[in-house]
């Protein structure tokens, strides 16, 4: 049977960070960065939500009011500013077609891999409605334009109870704690696309059995390894070795 994969978008697939970055700096002048506070990630729509419900004392400094980074003249945005440009975001026409890709040309890539090896793929995000067409046909017009054909998108929460409830056999995400709902809840094999330092991954994420991959590239790699071991599998002497325990 042919690998089942759900596929993450904000962070993984589509350039979320860069256009936020466009919107704050059209919203707020050119001396604004989302990124100017080190603790704070925002690559997705969960880290937007997550940065925005935050307390005042469970996040950084620069979330409560402007905070100008040492040695440079660009600012982070507060808290206040990040709710107004999320609103702001919500009421761009179409907003979600209009990202980039994180890798150039991985769409198509995941697209030709997945034609190649009959691989099922589904892709799932948490993204919020903007203006235009739903969440999903954006973002389907958006996986269309950058070359992967007739997409199946889940406008959902978690990835776990999505992998369960589907038997999938692997999905892909850029964040940990999304992987960590599929070790929970599901047989699935999670890749964590980290595009941050090595060194920077959280703790334990690698005494869990989330695969850590560093680009969608090596993700496909790591995927086709895994359609050539279940081939293998399929042949009587993989169905002598397994039943033999080799």
């Amino acid at each position: 049977m042919s690998l089942r994969i759900a596929c993450d978008l904000d962070g993984t697939l589509a350039d979320m960070d860069s256009a936020l970055q466009r919107e704050a700096e059209r919203l707020f002048g050119p001396d604004v960065d989302l990124h100017a506070s080190p603790a704070r990630r925002i690559d997705s729509a969960e880290d937007v939500e997550e940065e925005i419900a935050a307390a005042p004392n469970e996040s950084t400094q620069a979330t409560d009011g402007p905070q100008v980074t040492e040695g440079a003249a660009r600012r982070a945005l507060t808290r206040a500013e990040l709710r107004q440009l999320w609103a702001h975001v919500g009421q761009i026409e179409d907003f979600w077609v209009s990202l980039g890709e994180v890798e150039a040309g991985a769409v198509a890539q995941l697209m030709a891999a997945a034609t190649r090896h009959r691989w099922d793929v589904i892709f799932v995000t948490q993204r919020p409605s903007s203006a235009g067409d739903t969440t999903q046909r954006q973002s389907q017009r958006w996986l269309q334009g950058h070359g992967f054909e007739c997409p199946s998108v889940f406008v959902t929460g978690s990835r776990g109870r999505v992998a369960h409830a589907l038997s999938l056999d692997a999905v892909l995400d850029d964040r940990p704690d999304n992987c960590l709902d599929v070790v929970t809840d599901s047989k699935a094999t999670p890749f964590l696309v980290w595009r941050h330092r090595r060194e920077s991954l959280p703790p334990g994420v690698t005494q869990t059995r989330i695969q850590t991959v560093f680009s969608i590239r090596e993700a496909l790699e790591h995927l086709e390894q895994m359609t050539t071991t279940r081939l293998r599998s399929k042949t009587f002497l993989g169905r002598v070795r397994n039943a033999v325990g080799l």
